[in-house]
């Protein structure tokens, strides 16, 4: 595709990263989209410096608008970078840091043609992961959500003025902004067509304003990606290196059997070529792992528990169960008013003293008196308070 024009060069690979934004990484073809976008863009890349579009002496207003939306190949090649499926951490490692150069390339080119604001430039710049204050970090990924929500309301705003007043839908993912953009070669039609001539100054004016808020949507972006990026390249380089084994070419295992063979903790045969051979050889050494079952009948209850429910099921109601505690003697029973209204041992002794000319009253009387006399004999041994002990100096 190295001939076709550089809007449907860009169209194409930016169409191909749009979908493979909405699939799972995993996936082959996610990954032949991933793949065929890289390549598109790597050789966009090339392309934008043999013309050499931009430069450091030019400023903002010397960029066309159709040649402003190629500020952000670096980025997008950036992302494709992190969506290649990687096995070995090393390769990973150098995906990572190839997507680290694009972001700054990318960020660097923004900088200097002066298209973010140095408000944003400041609050994109703090690093979130570098503030150690709860409610500060809080506070700054507020404030960089607001202001990513803020500029993407004013791109929506700006397509619906493009649109005269017609509602547009809201772009799934950002790749999905840039190939509405850029017009697609099937059609001969779009935003950014070859021939100016055919739009007047206010479109050109919107489009190129639509331009510069997506610029600016993803610098944030691209900052957020960049913090990613750096504690990922962290764990990378700190992580332990792989086993020889993990990289071993298969016709190497005729010599990892002889080495097993002379290793001490060899690892045991398996009864047979299909692993269903004797458990035991005459000697009782076991041939082949094997798993010990429970018996017959356990293995018949725990079925029947397998569609029980997930906890103990009660079995006896309360009223049975407060019934045999009463019997134990844990409960405790009187007590309230009916407790209250109820004479004393001494009360009801004093109270049955009291009826003369009967045997039952000389009875209690009597023990009304043996009583008595043993309060009066301790009183004249034991002084008053000296069983109190808690306030002593």
């Amino acid at each position: 595709m190295s001939d076709l024009p550089l809007s449907a060069l860009f169209h194409h690979a930016a169409n191909a990263v749009a979908k493979a934004n909405n699939l799972p990484t995993i996936q082959n073809e996610t990954q032949e989209l991933v793949h065929s976008a890289v390549t598109d863009l790597q050789t966009l890349q090339s392309r934008i410096a043999a013309l050499s579009l931009f430069s450091e002496n030019e400023m903002l207003e010397d960029v066309a608008t159709k040649d402003l939306v190629y500020l952000l190949v670096p980025y997008v090649l950036a992302e494709v970078e992190g969506r290649v499926r990687t096995v070995d951490p090393v390769e990973r490692l150098e995906r990572a840091r190839r997507s680290q150069r694009l972001y700054r390339v990318f960020l660097a080119s923004l900088e200097t043609y002066g298209i973010v604001p140095e408000a944003e430039k400041a609050l994109y710049a703090q690093s979130v992961s570098s503030i150690t204050d709860a409610q500060k970090r809080r506070e700054l990924k507020i404030n960089q959500y607001q202001k990513e929500k803020e500029i993407k309301t004013r791109i929506q705003e700006v397509r619906k003025h493009r649109n005269h007043g017609t509602p547009v839908s809201d772009p799934s993912s950002d790749f999905d902004l840039i190939v509405s953009l850029l017009p697609d070669p099937s059609i001969k039609s779009g935003l950014l067509d070859d021939d100016d001539d055919e739009d007047d100054a206010d479109t050109e004016d919107i489009l190129r304003e639509t331009i510069l808020l997506l610029l600016r949507l993803t610098y944030g972006q691209a900052h957020a990606q960049l913090q990613s990026l750096e504690q990922e390249i962290q764990l990378l380089r700190n992580a332990p290196s792989r086993p020889p084994e993990a990289f071993e070419d298969p016709r190497r295992a005729k010599d990892r059997e002889i080495v097993d063979m002379w290793r001490l903790d060899a690892p045991l045969p398996q009864g047979g070529p299909d692993g269903k051979g004797p458990l035991t050889d005459s000697s009782g050494r076991p041939l082949r792992p094997f798993t010990i079952l429970p018996s017959t009948t356990n293995r018949e209850q725990l079925r029947q528990q397998v569609f029980g429910p997930d906890h103990r099921l009660p079995t006896m109601t309360v009223d049975e169960y407060l019934e045999i505690e009463q019997q134990r003697g844990n409960i405790i029973s009187g007590g309230g008013p009916a407790s209250e209204a109820r004479l004393t041992t001494k009360e009801q002794l004093a109270l049955d003293s009291e009826r003369d000319g009967t045997l039952f009253a000389e009875e209690k009387v009597e023990e009304k008196r043996q009583q008595d006399e043993k309060w009066a004999q301790y009183t004249d041994t034991h002084p008053k308070g000296a069983g109190n002990t808690l306030n002593r100096g």
